[in-house]
Protein backbone atom coordinates (compact mmCIF):
# COMPACT_ATOMS: atom_id res chain seq x y z
CA UNK A 1 0.00 0.00 0.00
CA UNK A 2 2.65 2.60 0.94
CA UNK A 3 4.23 1.89 -2.92
CA UNK A 4 0.96 2.87 -4.38
CA UNK A 5 1.24 5.59 -2.27
CA UNK A 6 4.46 7.13 -3.34
CA UNK A 7 4.04 6.07 -6.89
CA UNK A 8 0.66 8.59 -6.90
CA UNK A 9 2.04 10.88 -5.53
CA UNK A 10 4.95 10.53 -7.36
CA UNK A 11 3.29 11.13 -10.11
CA UNK A 12 0.88 14.05 -9.30
CA UNK A 13 4.28 15.95 -8.68
CA UNK A 14 5.58 15.24 -11.76
CA UNK A 15 2.55 16.51 -13.55
CA UNK A 16 2.98 19.63 -11.89
CA UNK A 17 6.02 19.96 -12.55
CA UNK A 18 5.71 19.47 -16.07
CA UNK A 19 2.05 21.85 -15.87
CA UNK A 20 4.43 24.95 -14.53
CA UNK A 21 7.45 24.29 -16.33
CA UNK A 22 5.29 24.10 -19.99
CA UNK A 23 5.81 27.41 -22.00
CA UNK A 24 2.55 28.70 -23.18
CA UNK A 25 3.66 28.50 -26.92
CA UNK A 26 3.79 24.77 -26.23
CA UNK A 27 0.15 24.48 -24.12
CA UNK A 28 -1.48 25.71 -27.11
CA UNK A 29 -2.01 29.33 -25.62
CA UNK A 30 -0.02 31.36 -27.81
CA UNK A 31 0.23 28.82 -30.91
CA UNK A 32 -0.19 32.29 -33.55
CA UNK A 33 2.41 33.66 -31.56
CA UNK A 34 4.63 35.20 -34.47
CA UNK A 35 8.37 35.58 -33.51
CA UNK A 36 10.57 38.90 -34.30
CA UNK A 37 13.60 40.32 -33.45
CA UNK A 38 14.47 39.97 -30.41
CA UNK A 39 13.00 36.79 -29.07
CA UNK A 40 15.17 34.00 -28.04
CA UNK A 41 14.35 30.72 -28.86
CA UNK A 42 15.10 26.89 -27.96
CA UNK A 43 15.50 24.65 -30.68
CA UNK A 44 15.99 20.82 -30.31
CA UNK A 45 16.87 17.43 -32.41
CA UNK A 46 16.00 14.46 -30.56
CA UNK A 47 18.94 12.11 -30.11
CA UNK A 48 20.63 14.86 -31.70
CA UNK A 49 22.88 16.98 -29.13
CA UNK A 50 24.94 19.06 -31.30
CA UNK A 51 21.83 20.35 -33.25
CA UNK A 52 20.32 21.64 -30.12
CA UNK A 53 20.65 25.62 -30.41
CA UNK A 54 19.84 28.47 -28.46
CA UNK A 55 19.35 31.69 -30.41
CA UNK A 56 17.93 34.99 -29.91
CA UNK A 57 16.80 36.22 -33.36
CA UNK A 58 18.70 39.25 -35.10
CA UNK A 59 17.54 42.34 -35.80
CA UNK A 60 16.50 41.21 -39.02
CA UNK A 61 14.41 38.29 -37.33
CA UNK A 62 17.29 35.76 -38.87
CA UNK A 63 19.11 32.91 -36.89
CA UNK A 64 22.16 30.73 -38.13
CA UNK A 65 21.21 26.50 -37.45
CA UNK A 66 23.39 24.03 -38.01
CA UNK A 67 23.63 22.40 -41.89
CA UNK A 68 21.08 25.09 -42.55
CA UNK A 69 22.84 28.20 -42.38
CA UNK A 70 20.92 31.59 -41.43
CA UNK A 71 17.43 31.26 -41.64
CA UNK A 72 14.79 34.05 -41.65
CA UNK A 73 12.31 33.56 -39.09
CA UNK A 74 10.62 36.01 -38.60
CA UNK A 75 7.01 36.26 -38.89
CA UNK A 76 6.91 32.47 -38.10
CA UNK A 77 5.21 30.70 -35.07
CA UNK A 78 6.99 28.36 -33.43
CA UNK A 79 5.15 25.33 -35.38
CA UNK A 80 6.06 26.86 -38.66
CA UNK A 81 9.44 27.35 -37.95
CA UNK A 82 9.57 23.30 -36.36
CA UNK A 83 7.99 22.42 -39.64
CA UNK A 84 10.69 24.25 -41.92
CA UNK A 85 13.83 22.97 -39.88
CA UNK A 86 12.51 19.42 -40.33
CA UNK A 87 12.21 19.61 -44.00
CA UNK A 88 15.62 21.47 -44.18
CA UNK A 89 17.12 18.16 -42.26
CA UNK A 90 14.92 15.63 -43.01
CA UNK A 91 17.15 13.67 -46.67
CA UNK A 92 20.33 15.36 -46.68
CA UNK A 93 21.00 14.77 -42.81
CA UNK A 94 18.26 12.99 -40.88
CA UNK A 95 16.10 10.10 -42.00
CA UNK A 96 13.07 11.21 -39.39
CA UNK A 97 14.10 13.78 -37.23
CA UNK A 98 12.06 15.32 -34.38
CA UNK A 99 12.45 18.58 -33.74
CA UNK A 100 10.86 21.05 -30.97
CA UNK A 101 10.87 24.49 -30.51
CA UNK A 102 10.11 26.76 -28.02
CA UNK A 103 10.41 30.44 -26.79
CA UNK A 104 12.17 31.28 -23.68
CA UNK A 105 12.47 34.83 -23.47
CA UNK A 106 10.38 36.78 -25.50
CA UNK A 107 11.05 40.39 -27.23
CA UNK A 108 10.32 43.53 -24.95
CA UNK A 109 7.28 46.03 -24.79
CA UNK A 110 7.82 49.60 -23.97
CA UNK A 111 5.67 52.10 -21.64
CA UNK A 112 5.68 55.57 -22.39
CA UNK A 113 4.19 59.09 -21.23
CA UNK A 114 2.76 59.26 -17.93
CA UNK A 115 4.37 56.81 -16.09
CA UNK A 116 6.50 57.11 -13.51
CA UNK A 117 9.08 55.02 -15.01
CA UNK A 118 8.84 54.59 -18.42
CA UNK A 119 11.00 52.06 -20.78
CA UNK A 120 11.29 48.99 -22.09
CA UNK A 121 9.96 45.83 -20.05
CA UNK A 122 10.14 41.93 -20.81
CA UNK A 123 6.96 40.76 -21.77
CA UNK A 124 4.65 37.48 -19.81
CA UNK A 125 2.26 36.14 -21.39
CA UNK A 126 -0.93 37.37 -20.17
CA UNK A 127 -0.01 41.04 -19.90
CA UNK A 128 -2.50 43.36 -19.62
CA UNK A 129 -2.15 47.61 -20.10
CA UNK A 130 -2.86 47.96 -16.77
CA UNK A 131 0.05 44.93 -15.70
CA UNK A 132 2.10 47.04 -18.02
CA UNK A 133 1.24 50.21 -16.72
CA UNK A 134 2.26 48.31 -12.96
CA UNK A 135 5.69 47.29 -13.99
CA UNK A 136 6.58 51.08 -15.20
CA UNK A 137 5.42 51.86 -11.36
CA UNK A 138 2.42 53.17 -12.16
CA UNK A 139 0.43 56.05 -13.56
CA UNK A 140 1.78 59.85 -12.44
CA UNK A 141 -0.14 62.47 -11.05
CA UNK A 142 -0.74 64.29 -14.63
CA UNK A 143 -1.80 60.64 -15.99
CA UNK A 144 -5.34 60.83 -17.59
CA UNK A 145 -6.24 57.15 -16.95
CA UNK A 146 -8.85 56.94 -19.51
CA UNK A 147 -6.92 57.59 -22.42
CA UNK A 148 -4.05 55.56 -23.19
CA UNK A 149 -2.84 54.42 -26.40
CA UNK A 150 -1.34 51.19 -27.70
CA UNK A 151 0.91 50.92 -30.70
CA UNK A 152 0.76 47.50 -32.12
CA UNK A 153 4.29 46.24 -33.21
CA UNK A 154 1.93 44.45 -36.60
CA UNK A 155 0.72 47.98 -37.52
CA UNK A 156 2.91 49.13 -39.97
CA UNK A 157 1.82 53.02 -39.87
CA UNK A 158 2.45 52.39 -35.93
CA UNK A 159 -0.83 54.65 -35.27
CA UNK A 160 -1.95 54.67 -31.43
CA UNK A 161 -5.44 53.39 -31.12
CA UNK A 162 -7.62 54.32 -27.63
CA UNK A 163 -7.84 51.18 -25.57
CA UNK A 164 -9.16 50.30 -22.17
CA UNK A 165 -6.62 48.95 -18.85
CA UNK A 166 -7.86 45.25 -19.47
CA UNK A 167 -6.81 45.23 -23.31
CA UNK A 168 -3.81 42.66 -23.89
CA UNK A 169 -0.85 43.40 -25.26
CA UNK A 170 1.36 41.76 -26.94
CA UNK A 171 5.42 42.08 -27.48
CA UNK A 172 7.18 44.64 -28.86
CA UNK A 173 4.02 46.36 -28.86
CA UNK A 174 4.24 50.34 -26.81
CA UNK A 175 1.43 51.36 -24.67
CA UNK A 176 1.13 55.57 -24.16
CA UNK A 177 -0.33 57.03 -21.40
CA UNK A 178 -1.55 60.37 -21.97
CA UNK A 179 -1.63 63.64 -19.79
CA UNK A 180 -4.47 64.28 -18.19
CA UNK A 181 -5.98 67.62 -19.28
CA UNK A 182 -8.28 68.80 -16.33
Amino acid sequence: MNKILFLYFALLISGAANATTESPVENGLMSNYELGAGDKILITVFREPDLTLEAKLTDAGTIIFPFLGEMSVKGLTVGKLKDKITQGLIGRYLKDPSVSVSVLTYREFFVNGEVKQPGAFPYLPGLTVQKAISMAGGFTERASQSSVQLEREKDAKRQGIEVKLDATIAPGDVVIVEESFF
